[in-house]
């Protein structure tokens, strides 16, 4: 980091948790590579601090797109201290629902993309031995609900990898910070939302995962702000911890999932240790 703040790279700018990231980086004199498929979307924040703001067309899940945007980014800033990734959104639907197309289609932003991103930028990090990955994940990504199948399993999957990078990158100045955060009033249960077609078994399970859905969309209990604030709060400190739950629902949620493996552990640990030769 210089004299003029780091550089943070922020993959889905155009609302919700990116765009309030972006806001918070800047009010805290940093500068910043907003990112989105429309950069028009970006316009008013380049406005703000035009010699602070880099706004960059980029689809995560397009290789060629990754690759010109974190050059866009070393050009114009000389490196990337930060990478936010944060693109994506919310899939809903049970598992039979869920075809082989949307599935896959899924997991190319909420999975791929970010160790896409997270590859691209490693080698300068690690030749610098230093510079934070923040990966945004989400409750979901800690435990489930009928209907959420498709999304906790690329929100599991980016969880897991991000765990053992940090381990590999720690030793080289590299940092991990996983973001977990419950409801939150962004786009992702509005435009970033995708419900599947329904099936009339699922009715009595799914069905009330989509009615809470489509119930709490715009009345959720997070506040995007507060959680930007936190988040940059993290990354200023050092990264004092590896993963950031957030929201007032997200500690209760992730113990009530620890608290039913650590049941099932406890009742089949008889079991296990039976298997031993």
């Amino acid at each position: 980091m210089n004299a003029q703040g780091r550089v943070w790279f922020v993959t889905g700018s155009s609302s919700g948790f990116g765009r309030s990231i972006v806001e918070e980086a800047l009010a805290r004199g940093e500068r910043v590579v907003a990112t989105a498929r429309d950069p028009r979307t970006l316009e008013d924040l380049v406005a703000r601090a035009p010699d602070r703001v880099l706004a960059v067309r980029l689809d995560v899940t397009k290789a060629d797109e990754v690759r010109s945007a974190v050059a866009a980014a070393t050009e114009r800033f000389g490196g990337i201290d930060v990478l936010v990734n944060n693109a994506g959104y919310t899939l809903l639907g049970a598992v039979e629902e869920t075809s082989d197309e949307e599935l896959r289609a899924a997991f190319e932003p909420l999975f791929f993309g970010a160790v896409a991103m997270t590859r691209a930028v490693l080698p300068q990090m690690r030749e610098r031995r230093s510079g934070t990955l923040v990966q945004l994940t989400s409750v979901a990504g800690m435990t489930t609900y009928p209907g959420t199948g498709a999304y906790s399993a690329a929100k599991h999957a980016l969880e897991a990898l991000s765990e053992a990078l940090a381990k590999e990158v720690g030793p080289l100045g590299v940092k991990v910070l996983i973001v977990e955060p419950g409801m939150f009033r962004t786009k992702l249960l509005g435009a970033s939302y995708r419900a599947l077609p329904a099936m009339a078994e699922y009715a009595p399970t799914v069905g009330l995962t989509r009615t809470f859905a489509t119930q709490s969309n715009g009345t959720q209990p997070g506040d995007p702000v507060k959680a930007a604030r936190a988040i940059v709060d993290a990354v200023l400190a050092g990264v004092p911890t590896l993963r950031l739950p957030l929201g007032p629902d997200a500690p209760d949620a992730i113990r009530e999932k620890f608290a039913q493996v650590l049941s099932d552990v406890e009742r089949t640990e008889q079991i296990a240790r039976s298997t031993a030769f």
